[in-house]
C-alpha cells in the first residue's frame, strides 16, 4: 500500500487518440479512442492509470471523470487502494484509479509491479490481432496483409458472417482464428454457425448472445467454446455463467482495476472457467497492467496500441504480435 506522510494530489485528464482508419463492431464504428488519465502524486511519486469509459455499460467521459473527481476528499482522509475497492463499483473510473494506485506503489517501494503480489516476472505474451467488422471482401484484404500474425480476432455480427470467417481463414490458412459477435447473434445463430465455424478452425466465440440472454446456452451443445465477455464484469457476475460459457474475458475496464481482476481470475480458474484476457481500445498505459494478469492464459488480446495511429511514449514493446511486459518508465 501507498505510504503517505502527506495527502495525495490527483490529476484527471480527458484524451484522445487517432486510431488508424476506423474501428467497427456490431454497435458502429469510431475514429479514436477517448480515455481517461489519472495520476496520483505524493512524495515526488506519480502513479498513472488509464480508463476507457464505455457507453455499452452507461459510462460517459464526463461522468467517470466526476466520479474520479469526487475521490478528492477520500484521497486527503488516506483512502489507499484496498479502501477504493468499496468506494467506486467496478468500472473505468476505478480501474484508472486502481492502476494508478498499484503504479504509485511501485514507484514508492521500488519493486515492480509482479514482485509487489510474489509473482515471477513476466514474460512477453502473444496477442490477438482484430480485424474490425468490414465487407467480406475489406475482411479479406486485411486477413492477406496479416496473415502471418499466430492469433486472429473477428468482428462479426451480420448475415455474411459465414462468407467473413470463410475469406479470413483462405487468406491466413496458418493463423489461429476467434470471433466476437459483440451480442450480435441469437441463440438460433449460434446453433445454425457454430458447426461451420468449427469446421473453419475457430476455437472460440466471443459473447455470440446480448447479456441477459446466456441462459439460452446453458445445456446447448457448444462444438465451438463460448467466451464470456460483456456477462462477466467481476467475481460476483460469476456464478451466473456456470454451465452457460466455456471461459471468460477478464478486462481491467469492466473489474474496475487489476486489484479485482486478480481476484476474478482465481476464481474464475477454480470453478474450471478458461481464462482470455482482453482490452479496450486504448494506449500502451492501459495495456501494461493487463501483461501481468496475461501470463499463463491460453487467449490473450491485447492490442489496442496496435490499432492506434498513435502511441504513448515509451509504449509497450511489440515485436508483430509478441507483447513485451512494461518498462518501469511506462506502468509498475
Amino acid at each position: 500500500m501507498v505510504q503517505a506522510a502527506d495527502s495525495i494530489a490527483l490529476s484527471v485528464t480527458a484524451e484522445s487518440w487517432p486510431i488508424r482508419g476506423s474501428f467497427t463492431i456490431s454497435r458502429g464504428s469510431k475514429t479514436q479512442a477517448d480515455v481517461v488519465l489519472v495520476e496520483l502524486s505524493i512524495g515526488g511519486k506519480t502513479g498513472r492509470g488509464e480508463a476507457v469509459p464505455y457507453a455499452r455499460y452507461g459510462e460517459t467521459m464526463e461522468g467517470v471523470i466526476a466520479e474520479i473527481e469526487a475521490l478528492r476528499p477520500r484521497l486527503a482522509a488516506g483512502l489507499d487502494r484496498l479502501g477504493l475497492q468499496t468506494v467506486l463499483a467496478p468500472g473505468a473510473a476505478r480501474n484508472a484509479v486502481d492502476l494508478a494506485f498499484w503504479d504509485l506503489e511501485s514507484k514508492q517501494a521500488g519493486h515492480r509491479h509482479w514482485e509487489l503480489i510474489g509473482a515471477s516476472e513476466p514474460q512477453p505474451v502473444v496477442t490477438a490481432y482484430t480485424l474490425s467488422l468490414d465487407t467480406v471482401e475489406n475482411m479479406a484484404k486485411a486477413a492477406a496483409a496479416n496473415a502471418e500474425r499466430p492469433l486472429l480476432k473477428l468482428k462479426l455480427a451480420g448475415p455474411d458472417d459465414m462468407a467473413r470467417v470463410a475469406a479470413v481463414r483462405e487468406q491466413a490458412p496458418h493463423a489461429r482464428i476467434i470471433v466476437d459477435a459483440n451480442e450480435g447473434w441469437s441463440a438460433a445463430d449460434y446453433a445454425r454457425l457454430a458447426p461451420q465455424l468449427a469446421v473453419l478452425g475457430v476455437e472460440m466465440i466471443e459473447q455470440p448472445l446480448p447479456a441477459g440472454d446466456d441462459q439460452a446456452l446453458a445445456g446447448m451443445r457448444r462444438p465451438v467454446p463460448v467466451c464470456a465477455d460483456e456477462s462477466c464484469h467481476d467475481t460476483a457476475t460469476l456464478a451466473a455463467l456456470k454451465g452457460c460459457y466455456d471461459m471468460v474475458n477478464i478486462k481491467l475496464d469492466k473489474t474496475g482495476g487489476l486489484t479485482e481482476a486478480l481476484r476474478l481470475k482465481a476464481a474464475a480458474q477454480a470453478e474450471g472457467f478458461g481464462i482470455m484476457v482482453g482490452c479496450m481500445l486504448a494506449t500502451s498505459l492501459a495495456m501494461a497492467p493487463a501483461v501481468i494478469l496475461a501470463q499463463g492464459v491460453p487467449v490473450v488480446d491485447l492490442d489496442g496500441p496496435l490499432l492506434l495511429a498513435e502511441d504513448r511514449a515509451p509504449p509497450l514493446r511489440i515485436d508483430d504480435s509478441l507483447v513485451s511486459p512494461p518498462e518501469a518508465a511506462l506502468w509498475g
